[in-house]
């Protein structure tokens, strides 16, 4: 296919977008879901589930079936397989099938110096549509396992949180496991920790409150910060004590910003106290943590009468642009 005749087809697909209920839009989607190009059928897939039409959606599985035969060359970097399965979760198909055959794709595609795997994005995808079907629940976290094993880090990311979202006790075992064993990537440790919150949210906090003790900085943060977004008052006492402890400048400017989002008025006392008795850099971050804080109304004025008593002019301008109205 030449450039113009490819390009003369997105816009023919974009351009359907004017007119949604269309029967002629329904009959250009279908034919460019069959089309042999796997970035135009992407858009095509795309295009199917922003206009929801549910009716393409044996369309979208022949589709996903073609494109996993010889799927190196057929669909290079996932692009149609990729977006058909995204397609086919937001259109509400159910049946498990499809997304069993894409949670376990690997695609090996050359690279400089070697092969890469370009299915990792399917996968993730796969894991999250399968928690909305009808499957047994201990077959799912069979697969999920798995992937908290995958060699790509999305994947681990979107495994720990199709966990949560399966919301089975037995998938807070899986978490644990994982989070003992550890991760190379600091942020599917912290999204272990936030799954992990949501499974089981008392037992959780002390059990995240040990990695505030890591010698890797990267996951003391990851700690600190689920910790913060935590709706258990326990898990701002640790936070306090941790508080106490010799931790790096940057470790305590991340801390004060992650509590700015607790759904906790004891987090928004904490940072008041850091207010009113920490360094100028801390009260800084303190009062724009407290300015974005769901408590930022209840707490301004004594937030001004803590500014007041520091009698430090910075401060007060620091305030002046960050909470709404002024000083005096």
């Amino acid at each position: 296919m030449s450039k113009q005749a490819f390009d003369k087809k997105l816009e023919a697909l974009d351009a359907l977008r004017s007119e949604p209920n269309s029967p002629a839009t329904l009959h250009q989607v279908r034919k460019a879901l069959k089309d042999r190009n796997n970035y135009l059928v992407s858009k095509a897939a795309a295009l199917a589930a922003n206009l929801v039409l549910s009716e393409l959606i044996p369309d979208l599985l022949a589709g996903f079936d073609r494109f996993l035969v010889d799927p190196q060359s057929s669909d290079p970097q996932c692009w149609a397989k990729n977006a058909i399965a995204k397609a086919l979760k937001d259109l509400g198909h159910r049946d498990a099938s499809v997304y069993l055959r894409g949670i376990v794709h690997v695609q090996l595609e050359p690279v400089w110096g070697g092969s890469a795997d370009s299915a990792g994005t399917l996968r993730g995808t796969c894991a999250l549509a399968l928690v909305d079907c009808p499957i047994d629940g201990i077959e799912l976290l069979s697969y999920l396992a798995d992937l908290l094993a995958d060699s790509e880090m999305p994947v681990r990311i979107d495994a720990a949180t199709a966990i949560a979202q399966l919301a089975q006790p037995e998938g807070a075992l899986l978490l644990r496991l994982k989070l003992l064993i550890g991760d190379s990537e600091p942020e599917v440790m912290g999204q272990c920790f936030i799954a992990l919150l949501n499974l089981t949210p008392s037992k959780a906090v002390p059990f995240i409150g040990r990695f505030l003790k890591s010698k890797d900085d990267d996951v003391r943060l990851e700690a600190a910060g689920a910790l913060a977004q935590s709706r258990e008052p326990e898990a701002i006492e640790i936070l306090k004590r941790f508080w106490k402890q010799p931790l790096s400048p940057e470790t305590r400017i991340a801390v004060v910003a992650s509590l700015g989002s607790s759904p906790l008025t004891e987090a928004a006392e904490f940072l008041l106290s850091i207010v009113a008795d920490e360094s100028r850099e801390l009260s800084e971050r303190a009062i724009a943590a407290l300015a974005t804080s769901r408590f930022h109304a209840q707490l301004r004025d004594r937030t001004v009468a803590v500014i007041a008593r520091r009698d430090d002019p910075y401060l007060n301008t620091v305030f002046e642009r960050t909470f709404p109205g002024r000083i005096g």
